[in-house]
């Protein structure tokens, strides 16, 4: 390690799993002190606990403004100010095969955690750090608020929101020296799409399902390997680093390719070739 965020204060959301705790570590690991933060409180407890002296937990739900208020207020009080922001907690909702199958029930309640959980984020962070030299502001999104699908409706939107509303950010906030950026994670190996995918299976069936989804992913990726939560956190490092100081309201896709176009799989440009013949 390089203590790359020596004397750096840093809160992560949604910090007691998968991306999130892989974030605050690389950032522990960096030198950072962190506000871990969590509507879990007894798993989130537990993790700042593992990590040692540098980190806090902080028990939140981003959807209320008043709580993420006080989470900034908290790492100010703690450790005596705030340098980076990774708003990071997000959920899936309920997966609904078709539009028109959709009661748009928990739309709140995924707005409200993935979208006005990371505006009040980022307003907060960017409100202490106008006055106090300026900061990083990372964003979580994924490559569901890139490429269109069916199935969460809510989540892609929430996330393509998020997108919009960094770069919105970006330019309003960069003259007190913030930067404001967003990664769109995809296939990182975290419980979310378990959750999802699998839900109220029995762990066999599940861990099964769960391998066959991940090897349709794989076949669409440039890069044939699983994505890890560190993937993520060497991303978040950069634009949390010094690295970054001239990059603000930016799109980082982390996701093996996924996004940057359709992979052709063996022997398909042949076959299109044939069938092209024979008419």
């Amino acid at each position: 390690m390089t203590d790359e965020l020596a004397g750096k204060i840093a809160i992560v959301t949604g910090a007691a799993s998968g991306i999130g705790r892989g974030v605050a570590e690389k950032f522990l690991a960096e030198g950072a002190q962190v506000v871990l933060a969590d509507v879990n409180a007894e798993q989130g407890e537990a993790v700042a606990a593992e990590a040692g002296s540098n980190a806090r937990f902080k028990q939140t739900d981003v959807s209320d403004q008043d709580q993420v208020c006080e989470l900034v207020s908290f790492a100010v009080e703690t450790f005596g100010g705030l340098h980076v922001m990774f708003n990071n907690a997000g959920i899936s909702g309920a997966r609904h095969p078709r539009l028109l199958d959709d009661d748009l029930v928990d739309f709140h309640k995924v707005t409200g955690v993935n979208l006005l959980g990371v505006m009040a984020g980022t307003r907060e962070a960017a409100r202490h750090m106008s006055t106090n030299g300026g900061g990083s502001i990372i964003n979580i999104s994924s490559i569901g608020g890139i490429q269109a699908a069916p199935g969460l409706f809510s989540y892609h939107t929430s996330k393509v929101g998020v997108i919009f509303f960094t770069k919105c950010a970006a330019v309003d906030v960069g003259e007190y020296g913030i930067r404001v950026n967003c990664i769109a994670p995809g296939n990182i190996e975290t419980p979310i799409l378990g959750s999802v995918m699998a839900a109220n299976m029995p762990e066999d069936e599940k861990a099964e399902l769960m391998k066959k989804i991940r090897e349709f992913i794989l076949a669409r990726q440039a890069i044939k390997r699983q994505g890890t939560t560190n993937d993520i956190a060497e991303a978040a490092l950069f634009l949390a680093s010094d690295r970054s100081s001239y990059i603000t309201g930016t799109l980082l896709p982390v996701d093996g390719g996924m996004t940057a176009g359709q992979v052709a799989t063996a022997g398909a440009f042949e076959e299109l070739r044939k069938n092209a013949s024979k008419s």
